[in-house]
């Protein structure tokens, strides 16, 4: 790897920490650029190069994983994970998370509470798949669910 795709790279890295630091704030593409020293347009298409998805994309999801958490460990309404997470409308939020989950928040909270193993294992458990729309891969430890199409 050559020093300049290894310093794109840690910009780009930067930027990323930053917005997983403050997903629930607005997405502020030129301060992320400026994190990253490059023009707003210049970091989307390398952002996107770099982790496959666009920042907007990527904070969503991570907005969505975050509520995932919520949903299934907290007794906190649908409304107000929504905006905890950085939704400014509920029907972003169930559109987003159908999209990347494939069910509803309240279909989803359905399931119960997670189980009593590390949040660490927990997460990567729940991480919604970046390549497959609706691709969560669990329904209960230990049995698959297939994608949705989204």
């Amino acid at each position: 790897m050559s020093r300049a795709s290894e310093e794109r790279n840690r910009a780009m890295l930067r930027a990323r920490d930053a917005m997983d630091a403050a997903y629930e704030r607005p997405l502020e593409v030129a301060e992320l650029a400026r994190l990253a020293c490059c023009s707003p347009s210049h970091f989307i298409r390398t952002f996107a190069a770099t982790f496959g998805e666009t920042p907007h994309r990527y904070l969503q999801r991570r907005r969505v994983e975050r509520a995932m958490h919520l949903l299934r460990t907290t007794s906190t309404p649908v409304t107000e994970v929504c905006w905890a997470v950085g939704f400014a409308s509920l029907g972003t939020f169930t559109r987003t998370f159908v999209r990347v989950v494939g069910e509803t928040p309240t279909a989803y909270r359905r399931r119960g509470p997670l189980p009593p193993v590390p949040s660490c294992f927990a997460m990567a458990w729940l991480r919604p798949s970046t390549f497959a729309p609706g691709a969560v891969r669990e329904s209960s430890f230990g049995e698959a669910r297939p994608a949705v199409a989204g």
